[in-house]
């Protein structure tokens, strides 16, 4: 049974068991334990939504965009700070595994540069001879064997130190640190203007009532016994 609504029905029970039997003790406890856990269900209730004449309820629908601002401004204050992307692309540079080029070149079509290769030769003092055995045909079975050395060459340059250093000089350069951060606040931009204020109170809500539900609990058991030192006072 949700925490807040048994509350406030224990409290109503020993409020009018109190007022029917006529015991002091009884219906003051009942009656300030009631007091607490409505007041602490209705503050919590205020949260979410907007109550008539209430100042400053509904406050999280009404903050909606100072809400993804914050969330913005820790993820980029926190997360994405350029420390932390300049670390993060000092350890992924480091390393066998780092800026493994071969799955990307192994799509690429290395055809066309033997194609060109190819079209140097025959435009060159060497065409006439080549015209001689048969023209640029006679290359032809040259062409698989030179494209797949021509992969592997790239590959290998791709893993030397030198390009590695080359390559993280780039990422580390002022422009371009400036423009993954852009990046990765565009994204962070999009993926918050996705939010509604519906979404954001429905993650909010469940998962704060969950815990702020015990602010009712406890209203009501301290209410209880203020009453309880309240009718003894009397």
């Amino acid at each position: 049974m949700n925490k807040s609504l048994f509350t406030n029905l224990i409290a109503l029970i020993v409020l009018f068991s109190g007022y029917y039997f006529g015991n002091d003790i009884v219906f003051f406890a009942g009656l300030f334990a009631f007091s607490g856990a409505v007041t602490n269900w209705l503050a919590v209730h205020m949260l979410f939504e907007k109550v008539p004449g209430l100042y400053g309820s509904g406050i999280i629908p009404a903050k909606f965009e100072e809400f993804k601002a914050a969330i913005k401004t820790l993820m980029m204050d926190q997360f994405f700070t350029e420390e932390n992307i300049d670390r993060f692309l000092n350890k992924e540079m480091a390393g066998e595994k780092t800026l493994n080029l071969e799955p990307i070149l192994a799509k690429v079509d290395f055809n066309p540069t033997f194609d060109s290769l190819v079209e140097v030769i025959a435009n060159s003092s060497f065409g006439g001879m080549l015209a001689m055995f048969g023209g640029t045909e006679a290359l032809e079975p040259l062409k698989e064997p030179f494209v797949e050395k021509m992969q592997q060459s790239v590959v290998e340059i791709s893993q030397s130190d030198t390009i590695k250093q080359a390559i993280k000089e780039q990422f580390e350069s002022p422009e371009m640190m400036g423009e993954i951060t852009a990046n990765i606040e565009n994204i962070i931009d999009q993926r918050l203007n996705e939010l509604t204020p519906s979404i954001v109170k429905s993650i909010i809500q469940t998962m704060i009532k969950t815990h702020l539900g015990w602010l009712v609990v406890w209203g009501g058991i301290f209410g209880g016994l203020i009453g309880v030192a309240s009718s003894l006072v009397l």
